[in-house]
């Protein structure tokens, strides 16, 4: 497996949620129709600029969701798919569980950002379970975003609290979709991942050098 990259160190530290949450909203095409998934991707849109005329869609059945809601402007009617109260944008409108999947399957959002267990560096991915006896799988609409989103970012830590890499040659957990994701944001590195292999865009808190190796990775320039 090859990775192409500079040595460039874009932060001298790992990123925090938030701050990733907001190098994900830089990234984000403006206008694009976006789903981001339950977890640290819901963050995202506490980072979107109010000029950026992305319309979030959630899938228990919003669009155009603002960022989350504080203090009086709680309702707690008004949530996420994770149930986090948020609020409404100017032309926000209302559907159907089975009509926002629709939306979802249909190939009507430009981007999805998943979190994930694993992501195998030719896209494939796995965030619905890990396989064991005690895990309880939770499927929800991964499946549906993976396949029908044009493009699918995936959030998440690149350790795991071992050690072990999440961004892995090749995933060990039950697939949810393969070959179906584009690019990796990591606490330390953006990564593009695909038919392709792995290149390692942005690092922090890390070289380029140092990243490789911990992944397993050989690089060429």
């Amino acid at each position: 497996m090859t990775a192409t990259s500079s040595d460039q160190v874009y932060a001298d530290h790992r990123l925090s949620t938030d701050e990733l949450a907001a190098v994900i909203a830089r990234d984000i095409p403006a206008g694009a129709f976006v789903n981001l998934g339950i977890g640290q991707p819901t963050k995202i849109a506490d980072h979107l600029p109010a000029d950026s005329g992305v319309v979030l869609h959630t899938e228990n059945g919003m669009l155009n969701m603002g960022p989350k809601a504080e203090g009086d402007a709680v309702d707690p009617a008004l949530t996420n798919a994770g149930k986090v109260p948020v609020t409404e944008l100017p032309g926000a409108a209302y559907f159907h569980h089975a009509d926002s999947f629709a939306m979802m399957r249909g190939g009507h959002l430009d981007v999805c950002v998943l979190g994930a267990y694993q992501v195998a560096f030719n896209g494939d991915l796995a965030n619905w379970t890990t396989g064991k006896p005690d895990d309880i799988p939770a499927v929800g609409g991964a499946m549906d975003l993976a396949i029908g989103a044009k493009d699918v970012y995936v959030m998440m830590t690149l350790f795991t609290r071992s050690g072990e890499p999440k961004l892995v040659p090749g995933c060990t957990y039950p697939l949810t979709g393969v070959g179906c994701v584009s690019r990796v944001y990591t606490d330390h590195g953006v990564f593009d991942v695909g038919p392709d292999g792995l290149r390692i865009r942005e690092t922090y808190g890390i070289s380029a050098h140092e990243l490789a190796e911990r992944l397993g990775i050989t690089r060429s320039q």
